[in-house]
């Protein structure tokens, strides 16, 4: 397949990837970004404005997140398969998540933070052709069943505020992966699902660098900007996020990507 990917700025070629439909064509470009960035052809430059909304396939279908059917125990092939096409779509949205936070955000910050949202795009491409791989291994597709459009309604509600973005996108919503990871690990498992339960495994492992990577920006833009990175998170995801930080929390995988507790207890319900 042929990309005309832009080479001249890094922000057209993330508005690039954002402007692509096609899943497996998105996934191709946003590989061939982070590729382009890490061999040099791309300026440091953010000339080209982020879409509000990225292009999105004729399937799945969107639904409002309390319109969305059941999953059931998955213990089933037709659960295990829904579960791992709602994965599928989260991913699918996390490569927009990634190119977005860099073309939006990226002069704000030095070329380093460049580098490692790209690698996080990159890894998030990857991980959508893993889970849709598997997807076809057990019968179905991305598209074949409905999604909804939560992750990109955070996205819009932080567009204005780099801060903003990382506290609510790795640091509240990829952290939450990080908790409901294991236990969904185990159902597959329990399920016989083996080859399942070592993708989202690896995965996880993956989504520990992304929380990581979120973490460590967070604090460098507040601490630039004379704030305390934990109070002013606090502020964000009381201001920004629809919903509440509810326990259990891998107080562990949390603590290896450096989102300690003093940011998330005092906002635990």
């Amino acid at each position: 397949m042929s990309l005309a990917v832009p080479t001249d700025g890094v922000g057209a070629a993330c508005a690039h990837v954002l402007l692509t439909p096609d899943p497996v064509a998105k996934l191709m470009a946003a590989r061939a970004v982070a590729r382009g960035w890490r061999l040099g052809r791309l300026a440091h430059r953010f000339d080209a404005a982020m879409p509000d909304r990225p292009a999105r396939p004729e399937r799945p279908e969107l639904l409002p997140p309390n319109q969305m059917p059941k999953r059931g125990k998955i213990g089933s092939d037709r659960a295990r398969i829904a579960m791992l096409h709602a994965l599928a779509h989260i991913e699918f949205v996390a490569i927009d998540l990634a190119f977005d936070l860099i073309g939006r955000f990226g002069a704000e910050f030095p070329p380093a933070f460049t580098d490692e949202w790209m690698r996080v795009g990159a890894d998030e491409a990857m991980h959508f052709a893993l889970l849709d791989r598997r997807l076809r291994q057990l019968g179905s597709h991305y598209g074949a069943l409905p999604a909804h459009d939560g992750l990109w309604e955070a996205a819009r509600e932080t567009a204005h505020d780099a801060l903003a973005r990382l506290a609510i996108v790795p640091m509240v919503l990829e952290a939450r992966a990080l908790d409901i990871t294991p236990a969904t690990v185990e159902r597959f498992e329990s399920a016989g699902d083996g080859t399942s339960a070592r993708m989202l495994r690896r995965i996880m492992t993956d989504e520990i660098r992304h929380v990581a990577a979120g973490t460590t920006w967070f604090g460098h833009a507040a601490k630039r900007l004379g704030l305390n990175p934990a109070n002013h998170y606090q502020i964000l995801v009381k201001r920004h996020f629809r919903g509440a930080l509810k326990p259990p929390f891998n107080d562990s995988a949390r603590r290896q990507a450096g989102l300690t507790r003093e940011f998330y207890s005092p906002l635990a319900q």
